[in-house]
This record gives structure tokens, sequence and C-alpha cells, in this order.
């Protein structure tokens, strides 16, 4: 019998998550191509024979996704297995009838199978949007466990841009680390704060291989979820943090809605900034599908370190790049900061762009009045550099959870937002984690 043939359409990370842990070593498949989307300048490249094994002596090639329908018809697909996420339903169903048209099955690996046990408690922290807190839930759960005396690891959700093979199994437990690794602004963004706190990370690409390592220096795994993909690890505790300025996308985005059904907990948060209606919304639409969870009643209150810099200027708000483009988010930390500082006004970045990021919105015209911090090469971070010197405008406000003064020189007087979760009345994330604490 033919292996079956097998397309993974992806965006470098859970694509070869389900690879490795479905179709690597087993001879009935041959995985053909990958197709990357969402993150820039991630095709053309070769998912390397050192990580692909044995089957595949010569690596596997990545296309961009727009070579999708070709793809299929010269290699004679018999299955299309949809591997990203944080997608609207509507998306996820043209990409099916996309795959079918060509003659292809199109397949979601269910949540479970790619799943690896660990012999240690595994936390995860998920979301139903790209946007939601999950970032500071996750400061928050980690906070709870170092203080009941418990050895925390951190694994991250992968974000692997750049030599994939140097990026097989990464382990931060220092800020030098992020210098060895190379590491772009999004992954930065994701580890600093854990580094700050004193929490070890993990990331890469053959997350059976971090698991190995992650758990023997920890008491407690945290799984740092991105996106709102599901987990990597089979969690003991399943938290997910949903987002009442997003109302109903907690029902109809990809895969957010399984990690909703599937949760034990799940955080409402930005309550502070939200409308009453808007928070009961979610609410309903939890209950309605998992009405055994846990729901805690949250905010991510926010600070500057000088509002005087905000107080009748105007601003020009740099946010979270994937919050602004595939989070489809039209405000964050930056915005709220603005607003609640007294800007005179938000300053528009669209005429000043520079370079890579004109391209980013003209990908997502719906940005905005907002500038995301794209930063997923040296290239990029450059060009955001000369984008916000480039702005007409009396100061920057920064919403990103790194400080960005930090990796580039900003020409005008700025000031970097911060937040972190805070629970509202009971239950409370401490009491979801009770079990894990003595």
């Amino acid at each position: 019998m033919q292996p079956r043939k097998i397309l993974i359409m992806g965006a470098a990370g859970r694509d070869f998550h389900n690879f490795n842990t479905t179709y690597r070593d087993d001879p009935a498949y041959k995985v053909v191509a990958f197709t990357a989307t969402q993150i820039p300048d991630i095709d053309g490249r070769v998912y390397p024979a050192e990580l692909a094994g044995e089957l595949y002596p010569d690596g596997i090639p990545i296309y961009d996704e727009s070579k999708l329908t070709a793809l299929l018809s010269e290699n004679e697909v018999d299955e299309a297995v949809f591997s990203y996420s944080d997608v609207p339903y509507n998306y996820v169903m043209s990409k099916a009838a996309q795959v079918n048209a060509a003659g292809s099955s199109f397949t979601l690996l269910n949540a479970h199978q790619t799943m690896l046990a660990s012999s240690k408690p595994v936390v995860s922290i998920c979301a139903v949007r790209t946007g939601c807190g999950k970032s500071q839930t996750t400061r928050r759960v980690a906070e709870i466990l170092r203080e009941a005396g418990k050895r925390v690891v951190v694994v991250r959700h992968p974000m692997p841009y750049g030599n994939l093979v140097e990026q097989r199994c990464q382990r931060f437990a220092e800020y030098g680390d992020l210098e060895r690794h190379n590491c772009t602004i999004e992954e930065r963004e994701e580890y600093e704060p854990h580094l700050a706190a004193g929490s070890v990370v993990y990331a890469g690409i053959d997350y059976r291989e971090i698991l190995d390592q992650a758990q023997e220096e920890a008491d407690v795994v945290i799984w740092d979820g991105g996106n709102n993909d599901t987990p990597f690890f089979k969690p003991d505790i399943s938290i997910v943090v949903t987002d009442p300025h997003r109302p109903g996308h907690e029902l109809s985005y990809y895969p957010g809605e399984t990690n909703l059904r599937m949760a034990d907990a799940v955080v409402i948060n930005k309550e502070a900034t939200a409308n009453f209606e808007d928070i009961e919304q979610v609410r309903q639409n939890i209950i309605a599908v998992n009405a055994s969870a846990t729901i805690i009643d949250a905010a991510s209150p926010i600070a500057v370190d000088d509002a005087g810099v905000i107080a009748g200027k105007r601003v020009l708000v740099v946010e979270d790049g994937p919050t602004l483009t595939h989070g489809e988010m039209k405000f964050g930390a930056a915005s709220v900061a603005a607003r609640k500082f007294g800007a005179s006004s938000l300053v528009d970045p669209r005429p000043f762009l520079q370079g890579s990021l004109q391209g980013t919105f003209e990908t997502y015209p719906n940005i905005g009045t907002l500038l995301p911090a794209m930063g997923y090469g040296a290239e990029q971070v450059k060009d955001l550099e000369a984008t916000i010197n480039a702005v007409d405008c009396d100061a920057v406000v920064i919403g990103t959870p790194i400080d960005l003064r930090r990796l580039i020189k900003i020409d005008k007087p700025c000031v970097r937002v911060t937040y972190n979760l805070q629970e509202i009345g009971h239950p409370s994330l401490h009491e979801v984690l009770s079990g894990l604490l003595s």
C-alpha cells in the first residue's frame, strides 16, 4: 500500500508539532510539503532532515500558502491538515472548500491527539483569541506557584522563525540567552517577563525533547500558549482567558472554542474597561458550552512610568504586534493609557511607514491609527525604529510586553505601559490551583 500523501498548512509552530507527533515516524504517511502564512518570511525554507527524521532524508519543503491549490494538484495530495490558529470559522471552511475543490480531504487533528504527557503536573494557559491576556495570566499563575515554594518552568508556544535546527530545543534562564538565540521582538515579549520574575523558559520545535528537559527541573510545568492554539502538553489544570472587548469571538474562532470547551477555569479579563453587557454575554457563552468550568472575573489595570509624558500631547501609540494583526484588536494597553492620562490626540502612523511596515498595513488594513510593534527579524526591527522616529508626534506610548527602548533608539519622549492580572473577588486563581500548592 502506498503511503497517504499529506500536506500540512501552518505558520511555523503548530504545523511542526503536528508533524512531529503524528506523522514523522509513521511510514503510512508521506508529508510532501508544509505551507506557511500569518508570519512574514517563514516560507521558502526546508524543514530540515535533522528534525524530520529517517523517512525524510532531504527534509520537507515549506511554501507560501498562496501556492496551496497548485501544490495539492502537483503532489496528488490525499489530505491537507490545517495546523494554525486564531482564525474565524468562515476562514477555516473557505480553506476546506479550496482543499476539497482541488480533490483532497481537509483535516483538523483533534486537540488530545497531539498532547504530550508529562511526569510533572502541567498547568496550561490558553485563550479564545490572541490578545486576551494570556501573558499576565501566566505570570500570575507562576507567581502563585512560586509563593508556594514550587519550582516553575514555563514552556512557551513555538516561534521558530530563524534557523530551525538551532531552535530545536531552547532554554532561557537569563537575558543573555535572548541575545544568544537571536530572539525577535515577539519572542522577547513572551520570554522577558518570565525571566524577570525568576522563571526558566523553554521553547523551540521538538516539544518531546523540550518537555523531557523541562520536567527535570520543575515541580510544575506551565504551558504558555500562543494565539488561541490548544496545548501541546496534557494539562492537569486548564485555564482559558476570554476578552469581553470581543464578545462572541469565544464561539466563532478556531480553535478558541475548543479551548473554552476543555477548560477547567475560564478568566473573563479586562472587566474594568469593558461594557457590562459584553461581560455578561461572554459569561453566558461560557456557561452554554462549559457549565462546569470555574469562572474567574479579572482586570488588567495599567500603569505608566511617567504620565506627564502623555498629558496634553499628540502621541504615537505602539501596541503588541500580533494583537493588532491577526488578533484584530482595535486598541490595546497603550491606547487605554493614552486616553486615561490625557493625550490630546493619537497620531496616525500610516503616512510615515517605512519598509516592511507598509506591507503589514496592506495585509491588515483595519489596524487604523495604531502602530504594531512588528519585529520578526532584524530588518523589520530597523523598519519599526525608522517608522517611530519618522512620525510627527510629541511622544510615544509603548504598550508592548517588553520595553522597546532596550532594543531600538527612539528620538522623542516615550513612556512604557505595564499591566498585571488582578482577580476580582472569588473564585480566584489561587483557589483553582489549590491542589498543586501543598
